[in-house]
């Protein structure tokens, strides 16, 4: 509004009132004349009154009003894709905690069924050893086992409380309340597919995407945009301005004689700038300083915006890849902790096969 305003008239309005008394214990006076007079005790008072009107406009000002707006408008779009990035922001960290609190979760329950193996297992080891078929050292191994899978839950358990009050927390949620953590993505569907990964395979069309979608880096244009109108502002210094001026008056002794006497002017004032002690160079110097940093500025954020949709395609290879190996591996170990669980069963194996296949 304030831009705006610039280009439209002011107007002020004022009002006067005054008092005046005149007092005089009378005496002897010399008129013009020269001659003695003598005049008598007198008292006088006057009153006036008085209203005025007026202001003026800006004709033309080296176009430095209408970069203003343009200028400002540039900054309240910058704002609102600035205010919609913060958003975003809030969106992904949100995201980024939720799905760490499901992920401690599937934790905690591994955690939970490796403690409960081990727990089984101790067991069968003690009631073996009491036979005598295995060695105590047997029975003290797997109890080192066991207590470091009590310990891995305690810890699992502790990460995901923790994430779960940073969850909270970040939401400004109460942390006493109780809330269900459900996983939308519970089955991953990643694997064996490539759809996915052949629709981003291109690499220029995403950065293309993201820079035309990137509220940030929209921002990032209207401030270079906001950075050219300041130059044009600063430049403005250096043409003549123009400006128009008017204003009414009227004056009286009394208020019902208020409106007797009116006067009426309207001028027109041209201004040519000589030298203003360099502070127009000056300004025109910082106005271009700031718009070459703003234009590295962008320039910076281009470069990050390619490296980070370049480092998430790449994060998204790498990721069904390791699904996939991760995946046959989970496969492989649980055959092989069986059958080595087997195999000491039936004595054919060794305590560490065991413990080596568990940790696997």
């Amino acid at each position: 509004k304030s831009a705006y305003g610039d280009l439209l008239p002011n107007l002020r309005v004022g009002g006067s009132w005054g008092w005046q008394r005149i007092s005089d214990v009378g005496g002897t006076q010399i008129d013009f004349l020269g001659n003695q007079i003598t005049t008598g005790e007198s008292k006088a008072d006057s009153r006036s009154y008085s209203l005025s009107a007026g202001g003026n406009i800006v004709l033309f000002d080296g176009l430095a009003n209408y970069a203003s707006i343009s200028q400002a408008e540039n900054n309240l779009e910058s704002s609102k894709f600035s205010l919609e990035k913060f958003k975003q922001d809030i969106i992904y960290t949100t995201t980024t905690l939720y799905y760490l609190v499901v992920s401690n979760e599937e934790l905690v329950k591994v955690r939970e069924d490796n403690e409960k193996f081990n727990k089984k297992l101790l067991e069968t080891i003690t009631e073996r050893n009491k036979l005598g078929s295995i060695p105590i050292a047997d029975v003290y191994t797997q109890q080192v086992s066991y207590g470091n899978a009590q310990l891995l839950l305690i810890q699992a358990q502790n990460d995901y409380e923790t994430s779960k009050n940073n969850l909270l927390n970040y939401l400004a949620l109460d942390i006493f309340e109780t809330y269900e953590y459900v996983d939308p993505n519970k089955t991953p569907e990643l694997e064996g597919d490539d759809t996915i990964i052949k629709e981003y395979s291109n690499i220029e069309d995403m950065v293309s995407e993201a820079l035309s979608n990137r509220s940030d880096y929209k921002s990032a244009e209207l401030n270079l945009a906001a950075a050219e109108n300041g130059k044009t502002i600063a430049q403005s210094g250096l043409l003549p301005s123009l400006s128009g001026n008017y204003s009414y008056s009227t004056s009286g002794v009394k208020p019902d004689a208020l409106f007797d006497r009116n006067f009426y002017s309207v001028g027109l004032s041209l201004n040519f700038p000589i030298f203003s002690n360099w502070n127009t160079e000056a300004a025109m110097q910082m106005a271009e300083v700031n718009k070459l940093n703003v234009e590295e500025d962008l320039r910076a954020l281009e470069r990050t915006i390619k490296i980070e949709v370049k480092e998430s395609y790449l994060n998204l290879i790498a990721a069904k890849q390791q699904l996939e190996v991760t995946t046959s591996n989970i496969i492989a170990a649980k055959e092989n902790r069986r059958v080595n669980n087997e195999r000491y069963n039936l004595g054919s194996g060794t305590i560490l096969d065991v413990l080596q296949s568990d940790k696997d």
